[in-house]
């Protein structure tokens, strides 16, 4: 299953068949992606039949129609690889909005805010994944706004505040494509589904995938799923977490989540979460359904899982489930626990330990006494243990630039790391980020990569 539906479509699969609360959806296959490159990067007009029939299967499961106007059936489209490849391929969210149906919504839901918010962020992504504008067009108007109005965060912006936005984001994107933004949600949806394939290509996947030994004739599956939407209010919000602690391998529940927020807002680091215990704090209920599920797929994969969930009105919904990315130090203590537990055989419990990680054990640290001694000039969350030293590298390219010149060492600093970023992270011996944290795409690829890395850092 997992070949044909890719590693995240097999997994919905699987958590729909054990009763999960998932959105309804399907899966392009990988062979559909493979047909894409055979076809010299043209998708078929049978495959775009069968989107199309798949698709209103899922709107009579969901009891609403593609391109509403008055009540729009959105959809998220994921990138699924047979292996994991966190962040390295395409995501699109609230897919099937446009200037009409962005209205209907508003009104729907008695929630204009929610809804133009949704508008922005998918005329964002759509234009960076499928017309390939880079997101610093859009960012840049957002960071005015948030200046012009005297805020911090993208949830202090209003209603208007966000129509105003979406106007500029739509002026921004005609202007740099030379055509109006998409209004047919079919349109935009094949779209999409060739830009999923298209990214298996992207150079920051093809570095990905020699570095892990990925075949590059597996290809990608695309999931596409009906929307539950985190940004509603402060009922609402999205998180990542994993069943066992991925840095040291500490039996418990580890993750973060925001309330109003999409999971891009989480996994791209742009806000820094709150740690998935304060959750059980903030709504008992909701933690306690999130624990008995995480608890669920664990014995069911016998493995540590890395979940994405949103939570929408006050109801949990599993986006994804995945064995967890963990350092070396948190895969000798996972494996044993799981034996000890009687979950895994001895010999199991040895084919889950990597031979490259027992290699990274031998992991760098400061000198205890130095460390006493030492000035503490910033703080950050522990993302991926370790030490580095090295000169300041603020991109990515210059961080490369660097390693090349004289081979010294080279700590890439960004406000929050992006999958472009692969090459640069590559070379560094570590990674600091002014946001994100331990979820953030910088801390789940530094752990996999064994580098050390201090997420949301601050004075």
């Amino acid at each position: 299953m997992v070949c044909l539906l890719g590693g995240k479509g097999a997994n919905l699969a699987e958590m729909t068949s054990l009763g999960m609360p998932v959105p309804q959806g399907f899966t392009v296959t990988t062979e559909a992606c493979n047909d894409y490159y055979a076809k010299k990067k043209v998708v078929s007009k049978e495959i775009v039949d069968q989107i199309h029939d798949a698709l209103a299967a899922t709107e009579k499961m969901a009891g609403k129609k593609f391109g509403d106007p008055n009540d729009p059936f959105l959809v998220s489209v994921r990138s699924g690889a047979r292996a994991s490849m966190p962040g390295m391929m395409d995501t699109i969210l609230n897919l099937g909005l446009n200037d009409v149906s962005v209205k209907g919504l508003a009104t729907l839901t008695g929630n204009p805010r929610f809804a133009y918010d949704s508008y922005r962020r998918f005329i964002q992504m759509f234009a960076d994944v499928v017309m390939d504008i880079e997101k610093a067009n859009f960012e840049h108007l957002l960071e005015e706004m948030k200046k012009a109005k005297k805020v911090e965060l993208d949830t202090e912006l209003d209603a208007n505040d966000l129509i105003k936005l979406v106007g500029q984001f739509l002026v921004k994107y005609e202007e740099l494509k030379g055509e109006p933004f998409p209004q047919d949600p079919k349109v935009q949806l094949i779209e999409a589904v060739t830009a999923v394939f298209r990214s298996w290509d992207n150079p920051r996947a093809n570095t990905y995938r020699r570095m892990n030994h990925i075949p590059y004739e597996w290809g990608t599956a695309v999931s596409v799923q009906g929307m539950v939407f985190g940004n509603m209010g402060e009922d609402s919000g999205t998180g990542v977490a994993f069943t066992r602690n991925p840095s040291d391998g500490t039996k418990e529940l580890y993750g973060e989540y925001l309330f109003n927020a999409q999971g891009e807002d989480v996994v791209a680091g742009i806000r820094t979460p709150k740690p998935i215990s304060e959750l059980e704090l903030d709504n008992p209920r909701l933690y306690n359904e999130f624990n008995e599920i995480a608890r669920k797929l664990e014995a069911h994969y016998r493995d540590m899982q890395d979940m994405e969930f949103t939570i929408e009105r006050g109801k949990l919904y599993m986006l994804q489930t995945r064995n967890g990315k963990r350092t070396a130090q948190a895969a000798l203590k996972i494996a044993i626990d799981l034996v000890e537990e009687g979950v895994l055989t001895e010999q199991e419990a040895v084919l889950k330990v990597e031979p490259a990680q027992l290699d990274s054990l031998l992991h760098p640290q400061f000198n205890p006494t130095a460390l006493k001694e030492a000035k503490v000039i910033a703080t950050g969350l522990n993302a991926s243990p370790g030490a580095a030293t090295g000169r300041v590298a603020f991109t990515a390219d210059r961080a490369r630039e660097m390693k090349a010149e004289n081979g010294l060492p080279v700590v890439l600093v960004r406000q929050e790391t992006s999958p472009e970023d692969i090459e640069g992270m590559i070379v560094s011996s570590g990674i600091l980020t002014s946001r994100g944290g331990m979820t953030s795409h910088a801390a789940v690829v530094a752990r996999g990569m064994g580098r050390c890395c201090v997420a949301g850092v601050g004075a």
